[in-house]
């Protein structure tokens, strides 16, 4: 498969916006940090910590290509950390002598592995990782990141997650079932706060914790979050592009991130979504850092006309969230995964079984349900359902 140069996809994304936007506003939107940047030199980056619930530091060197987009993706966690893991992030790759070479698709030592495809590289230190590399890092970052938090009896989830008046609610599920649309309907309940809409993390025991990390609002979000489409604002593509825009946005990413300019770029004129800080949309007293797991249903689309609930086992649930985690990574991501098990850094059998043995504690005496939702539903009348069907359950 012949991948789209960083220039070609740059054109399609500005081609997008000039036929789908119509006259271009005069005056600025709101933008995001790495959207801010994309003028600024990348020489400008002064270095950041970020502290992850106190379980993992990550540290950017200055100087990194990277870092505006993991300013933007570790806000919440931004400011020093005395953790025990850590990840530490620079912008230069460092000459490692005597790697072994799996044909063109990986060269590896005992404790370090490059992938010439993503051009990144992963050091194995004493407390964590160290991640290399001129592009953007967040893809290699996370799956580092989840295995130092299963290191210390943590996993990294994939679901919308709320504090309903002090009961943690887990709303695991696949992209585009409906979890940034559920959460607004929920924070709209009195007392009910919001934690995570995405990525979300899950102490073996029981305790959630939130990653109110940039909501990405897009057009059939407009019923659900009005305000964000009032005022002068970054142009959307209409609802019937919305899935060939997605697709573009896949195919380029891999090639993208390799290049944090055109990356910072293409996200401030994509027209597939708006980058939201939770905080502007729902006010930062109605954000919660943590909650105790009380409830968890997993949430998927199908071809029926009805809604339908079925009770689950806690060992369904927890092959359910691990499996749809790794599934929902980006490629990148899920390639550093494999790469690192195929050179037994970390063997699959650990990536996957000492995850599985957490989330499996977490779950432990948590009712766990599946909610199937009729592919038809529109995001409104999905989230919903949902949302009354979260209250209904925790008002038993």
């Amino acid at each position: 498969m012949t991948h789209p140069s960083p220039y070609t996809a740059r054109c399609i994304i500005c081609t997008l916006n000039h036929l789908t936007a119509g006259p271009r506003p005069q005056k600025a939107w709101i933008m995001s940090q790495s959207e801010r940047d994309v003028k600024q030199p990348i020489s400008a980056s002064a270095g950041a910590s970020f502290d992850v619930h106190g379980i993992v530091g990550i540290d950017v060197e200055a100087g990194t290509p990277g870092e505006p987009q993991l300013r933007d993706m570790f806000a919440p966690f931004l400011g020093d950390s005395s953790a025990p893991r850590r990840i530490t992030v620079g912008g230069q790759i460092s000459p490692i002598s005597s790697q072994s070479h799996a044909e063109d698709a990986y060269r590896f030592t005992g404790d370090s592995l490059y992938i010439p495809a993503d051009h990144v590289q992963i050091i194995e230190t004493k407390d964590g990782y160290r991640v290399e590399g001129a592009g953007e890092l967040l893809t290699s970052v996370i799956p580092l990141l989840d295995r130092l938090c299963v290191q210390e009896e943590t996993a990294m989830i994939h679901a919308a997650v709320v504090d309903f008046r002090g009961s943690g609610v887990l709303l695991p599920a696949w992209g585009g079932v409906g979890k940034t649309s559920t959460v607004a309907k929920l924070v709209a309940m009195p007392d009910v706060r919001f934690m995570a809409d995405d990525w979300a993390f899950m102490g073996a025991g029981g305790m959630l914790m939130g990653y109110a990390k940039p909501m990405f609002i897009k057009p059939h979000h407009r019923a659900i979050y009005p305000d964000m489409f009032r005022g002068t604002r970054k142009p959307l593509a209409p609802g019937w592009m919305t899935k060939p825009v997605a697709h573009l946005a896949t195919a380029v990413h891999p090639v993208i991130v390799r290049y944090p300019k055109t990356a910072a770029f293409t996200r401030r004129w994509s027209p597939e979504h708006r980058m939201v800080q939770p905080e502007h949309v729902f006010g930062a007293q109605r954000i919660s850092s943590a909650a105790p797991t009380q409830l968890a249903i997993f949430l998927e689309r199908f071809d029926g006309a009805d809604a339908r609930l079925e009770a689950r086992s806690a060992e369904w649930m927890t092959s359910r969230i691990v499996g749809n985690f790794h599934s929902e990574l980006p490629m990148v991501s899920r390639r550093l995964v494999e790469a690192l098990g195929a050179t037994s850094l970390v063997p699959l059998e650990d990536h996957f079984g000492q995850k599985a043995a957490v989330v499996r504690r977490a779950l432990e005496d948590v009712p766990c349900w599946l909610l199937r939702l009729p592919a038809a539903w529109s995001a409104d009348q999905a989230s919903d359902y949902i949302a009354n069907l979260v209250r209904s359950k925790l008002d038993e």
